[in-house]
């Protein structure tokens, strides 16, 4: 179950906060970090690579904002 806090909100009487929802710890066993494993074909992994890296290397985007010219 989900941890809930009540605390007081402003202009509000008392709200259920929701905690933290995630396990605690470090993820460990053999496939940490094996993503190429996971992936199938060469399609797939270029796709992945291409859309972890259009920050840096597409051409219609500009950092964290969609600009008609480059900065």
């Amino acid at each position: 179950m989900h941890k809930v806090e009540k605390v007081k909100a402003p202009g509000r009487d008392h709200i259920e906060l929701l905690k933290e929802t995630y396990e605690k710890g470090t993820p460990q066993g053999e496939e940490l970090g094996r993503w190429r494993q996971k992936l199938a074909s060469r399609s797939e992994k270029l796709s992945y690579l291409q859309n972890g890296e259009r920050y840096f290397y597409s051409h219609d985007w500009y950092g964290s904002e969609k600009r008609k010219s480059p900065a």
